[in-house]
């Protein structure tokens, strides 16, 4: 592997980290609300899975097709048009990254100080914001390093926690996992619609490696293998830790509640059962926080790349990170963690990376149809199964969201409107310049 690239396995491990945050250890309370069948309930981890696979694999070809960093930015410039890209990236800037690193962080923070006291969430939050910001501006060596031993430090602590509880449960709940004849009802509600929501929110990040394609090893034989591995180890670690979730505790216990992880950890180890599982989480959304710190600034890069008035973010250093970028984004969420006001933005968050996503799968077809000639190193899988199946449940779960939920629906194509103003601003007034081709130098 070149010094000057992450390899293959550092890339998984950012996808991995990126993946498993916030959402999985909160969203089973909300979703007891208004569904109580064993059965249904880990069919929507099962469903989401499902949906983000057939994501990455989408992802995947077009990764591998166009092969640079930027994610979404970089596809939906190359298939429609430098503004749709525009509007993405500032998408990926403003709501994609820097706000759940933001929202990881305090969660960390909250964790952490829930056992000891005396310390401040807040600080806790942005010391750990500012230590991952110092590990990835230095080399690769240390920044991919960092990611990967919090990566599988992640894994291990929940493969011991879903282990012990299964040992150490002394009343198993008696809940039902086989389909009974209800439930098919219940599969097609609104309610699990609403619950696949927050699902797919918590799948958020099966696509962090695409974000950074142009600094991985091979990324137009590797990237593939990446994507789908990666989503594959989060799909089984996700169930596993629902399935335990509802074995070892009541579901009227944890209806309507956040700390799920405590609610658990109190049924099988005690009292001391929420200081454990608060540590534990704490340490399980490092590696979380540093997904994001990683990923994420590469999206300001490539903006800075292609559009003068943003040329500071292209800058690297001797190493070739992109320091200003990272430290923009960061500072970014310091900001959301000291004002708490990225709660109503990731209220929407969802819907608006939903339609990041939702027209990049689309732009396989796209690709294919209007590029037939390009190389393509890796073609979806069973194709067109995966980008019909992604679109299918993309396209209810945002359709669901503007008919029953206007209001943040349609927060979310402000955002996306402010985008495409701000696009037309800074060709106006900024000037831009001619992206880099695939494959070239970046």
């Amino acid at each position: 592997m070149s010094s000057q690239k992450f390899s293959p396995t550092t890339a998984m491990s950012v996808v991995i980290a990126n993946m498993i945050g916030t959402g999985v250890f909160t969203s089973l309370g909300f979703q007891l609300l208004e569904i109580q069948s064993g059965f249904a309930l880990m069919m929507l981890w099962v469903v989401g899975g499902l949906t983000a696979l057939c994501g990455a694999l989408c992802y995947a070809e077009l990764g591998a097709a166009l092969p640079r960093s930027g994610g979404e930015y970089n596809f939906l410039t190359e298939i429609y048009h430098p503004a749709a890209g525009y509007i993405s990236g500032w998408v990926s800037a403003t709501i994609g990254f820097a706000a759940p690193t933001a929202l990881a962080a305090i969660t960390f923070g909250t964790y952490l100080s829930s056992v000891i006291p005396e310390l401040s969430a807040s600080w806790l939050a942005c010391s750990l914001v500012v230590a991952l910001t110092l590990a990835h501006t230095s080399n690769r060596r240390s920044s991919g390093g960092v990611q990967q031993v919090f990566t599988v430090l992640k894994v291990l602590l929940i493969l011991g926690f879903c282990a012990l509880s299964w040992l150490l449960v002394s009343e198993p709940q008696d809940v039902n996992f086989l389909p009974r004849a209800t439930d098919g009802a219940v599969l097609t509600s609104g309610a699990f619609a609403v619950a696949l929501i927050y699902v797919n929110y918590a799948y958020t990040g099966w696509n962090a490696a695409t974000y950074l394609t142009s600094e991985i090893d091979n990324p137009q034989q590797s990237l593939s293998r990446v994507l789908i591995l990666g989503t594959s180890v989060v799909i089984v670690l996700y169930v596993l830790l629902n399935f335990t979730f509802l074995h070892v505790a009541p579901m009227s216990a944890m209806a309507g509640k956040i700390e799920i992880g405590y609610v658990s950890a109190q049924h099988v180890f005690g009292a001391s059962g929420a200081a454990i599982m608060g540590v534990v989480l704490a340490l399980l959304l490092i590696s979380t926080v540093s997904a994001m710190v990683l990923a994420g600034p590469r999206v300001l890069q490539v903006i800075g790349q292609d559009f003068t008035a943003f040329r500071v973010l292209a800058r690297t250093n001797s190493n070739g990170l992109p320091v200003i970028a990272i430290l923009s984004q960061s500072l970014l969420s310091l900001m959301f963690i000291l004002t708490a006001s990225f709660e109503s933005i990731l209220v929407f968050a969802g819907f608006t990376l939903g339609l990041n996503t939702f027209f990049s799968v689309l732009g396989v077809f796209i690709l294919r149809w209007r590029q037939p000639e390009l190389l393509r190193p890796y073609r979806t899988a069973l194709y067109p199964l995966p980008p019909l199946i992604f679109l299918a449940f993309t396209g209810w779960t945002l359709t669901y969201i503007l008919l029953e939920r206007p209001e943040e629906g349609l927060m979310g194509l402000g955002i996306v409107a402010s985008g495409g103003i701000f696009y037309l601003l800074t060709v106006r007034f900024g000037g831009a310049r001619q992206a880099p081709r695939q494959g070239g130098s970046d």
